[in-house]
């Protein structure tokens, strides 16, 4: 994808985050997940981590609403998370100039629902979006995606 096809795109949410990734094997991601409120990247390694970052900052915006409060294994529910005053530190465009080493996606959570996440995700080197219903099927999504380019890099290393 050239500078001049990025720069179309948005992420056109203040929750909306760009995930970098630059490895993959079988299912674990390693990268960086970069959005609007801080100026350096959050190292990642596995999906446990890219979603624990982004539920931070969801928190910290208060946006989108948590549809549930947390719980525990006992069943007691918390609502302990208070919203922070955050300054934008890296535009939309800025944004879009990062860029993983096997994929980038962008990640627009619309909805905080069902104890789950519900939105629409962009992988920018193809140019292609799809909404997800759930966090799991955003895993899936991802997944797909990559295990796709990893057979294509396989193939054209081959022939």
């Amino acid at each position: 994808m050239t500078e001049n096809q990025r720069n179309q795109h948005y992420i056109g949410a203040p929750n909306g985050i760009v995930l970098c990734i630059d490895r993959y094997d079988g299912g674990t991601i390693e990268g960086s997940l970069y959005h609007g409120y801080r100026k350096e990247g959050i190292y990642f390694r596995g999906y446990e981590k890219v979603i624990k970052a982004a539920e931070e900052l969801f928190n910290a915006l208060g946006f989108p609403f948590m549809g549930t409060d947390d719980r525990d294994i006992y069943g007691k529910t918390y609502s302990y998370y208070r919203k922070e005053r955050m300054a934008r530190v890296l535009s939309d465009n800025e944004l879009l100039r990062k860029q993983g080493d096997i994929g980038t996606f962008v990640i627009r959570v619309q909805h905080r629902q069902h104890s789950s996440w519900q939105g629409k995700v962009t992988y920018l080197e193809e140019d292609r979006s799809v909404y997800f219903r759930s966090a799991l099927e955003l895993i899936k999504i991802i997944d797909a995606t990559l295990d796709g380019v990893e057979k294509e890099n396989n193939t054209d290393s081959c022939g």
